[in-house]
């Protein structure tokens, strides 16, 4: 693969990520509650999420999936739910007293929150079905160039992530009182964001 293609490739993906989506969303808020540190767990989720589509783009896997579109609504609406369920569970913890300290979410938890939001969206699969073969020369071998860009996404997305739960992580860390409950309603409605982010996701291209 050449440089030039490999820059226009990080240019793409980075207006890509111009915008927050639902595992930035729901990275904000873990990491305002839990910290910056717990909170990569679930950026460790998402990026998890991220390479197992990604190979399963590679390896063909795409088009199949693209053609069951129960299983496509099945998946997309649990995640959902899940996020739903996430977030008003979050502002009903923010109602305890100043005196209560709640428990913060175990690194297994937070890990599999940002796994199941990005699973959630099976269209990445054939958005990275679509996005990769832009940049693969035809010529050359496949997997050494799937590898490069796979690996500049999963390094990309790593680090719009921890930048978003660093800058929520900071601001937790200076505000106290009823502005951290405040805080904590506000994590708890991104996660309800992220859910109706996701359900809006058309899972086809419109004709």
């Amino acid at each position: 693969m050449s440089l030039d293609i490999w820059i226009t490739y990080v240019a793409t993906v980075l207006l890509l990520m111009s915008t927050p989506g639902p595992s930035q969303l729901l990275m904000l808020s873990n990491s305002a509650t839990n910290g910056l540190r717990r909170g990569l767990f679930t950026a460790a989720g998402d990026l998890t999420a991220n390479f197992l589509q990604m190979l399963a783009a590679g390896l063909g896997l795409a088009a199949l999936i693209a053609t069951s579109a129960t299983a496509l609504t099945v998946i997309k609406w649990f995640g959902v739910t899940y996020l739903v369920y996430l977030g008003v569970k979050q502002i009903l913890k923010a109602r305890m007293s100043e005196a209560q300290t709640a428990p913060r979410a175990s690194r297994k938890s937070l890990w599999m929150q940002g796994f199941i939001t990005s699973a959630a969206n099976p269209k990445a699969v054939v958005f990275f079905a679509a996005l990769f073969p832009l940049f693969i020369d035809a010529a050359l071998p496949f997997w050494p160039q799937f590898a490069i860009l796979s690996s500049t996404y999963l390094v990309m997305d790593g680090m719009f992530l921890t930048a978003y739960g660093g800058s929520a992580s900071w601001l937790a860390r200076r505000l106290q009182g009823p502005a951290k409950l405040w805080l904590d309603r506000i994590g708890g409605s991104f996660m309800i964001l992220a859910a109706i982010l996701l359900g809006l996701k058309s899972l086809r291209p419109s004709a």
